[in-house]
C-alpha cells in the first residue's frame, strides 16, 4: 500500500487546547485518524508526525529518500513564514506536496502572509479548520492517482461518493 506522509510542525501537538476561536477543538490525534481513514479507502496508509524542532522536521522529511513515501500533507505551522531550511529539503525531495493550515494565514497578522513553500507545493488550502487536512489529503490523493504509474483512481472515486 502506497504511503503518504502527515508532517506537522511547531505547536500542532496543542491542538483542541491552543487558541480553539482560531484553531478549533480537534486535536491532532483526531485529525490524522480521520486521514487515516480517508485514506485507507482510497488505498493508501498514512504515517504521520509532528515535530516542535525544525532540525527534526528536516530529519523526517529526509527519511523519505527510501522511496516508501508517495507525497506529503504538510502543516509547517510558524515555520511557514521563516524556514528555508524545510524548503529546501523539500525541493531536495523532488515529492509532490500539499501545504496545509487549519486558519487563514492572509486573514491575519501581516507576518503571516508570506509563505516559504506555496509557489514549490501542488497548492496550498487552509482557512477550513480540520477539514483542511482531509481537503489537502483528497488534493494529494488524486494527483497521486492521475500519475502515469499510479492505481486507484476508481478506490479514491468510490471513497469520495461515500
Amino acid at each position: 500500500m502506497a504511503s503518504i506522509l502527515m508532517l506537522n510542525g511547531p505547536n500542532l501537538n496543542l491542538l483542541g487546547d491552543r487558541e480553539q476561536s482560531i484553531y478549533g477543538s480537534s486535536t491532532l490525534d483526531d485529525i490524522m485518524a480521520a486521514c487515516e481513514r480517508f485514506a485507507s479507502t482510497c488505498g493508501f496508509s498514512i504515517e504521520h508526525a509532528q515535530h516542535n524542532a525544525e532540525h527534526r522536521l528536516i530529519e523526517r522529511l529526509q527519511q523519505c529518500r527510501d522511496g516508501s513515501t508517495r507525497g506529503i500533507v504538510f502543516n509547517p505551522a510558524a515555520f511557514t513564514h521563516t524556514s528555508i531550511a524545510l524548503r529546501d529539503t523539500l525541493l531536495a525531495l523532488r515529492l509532490p506536496f500539499v501545504e496545509v493550515h487549519l486558519s487563514q494565514p492572509l486573514a491575519r497578522e501581516s507576518f503571516r502572509h508570506v509563505s516559504y513553500f506555496s509557489d514549490i507545493a501542488l497548492g496550498t488550502i487552509s482557512g477550513f479548520g480540520a477539514d483542511s487536512y482531509l481537503l489537502g489529503l483528497q488534493a494529494l490523493i488524486n494527483h497521486l492517482d492521475a500519475a502515469p504509474d499510479a492505481g486507484g483512481s476508481a478506490a479514491t472515486q468510490r471513497a469520495l461518493q461515500a
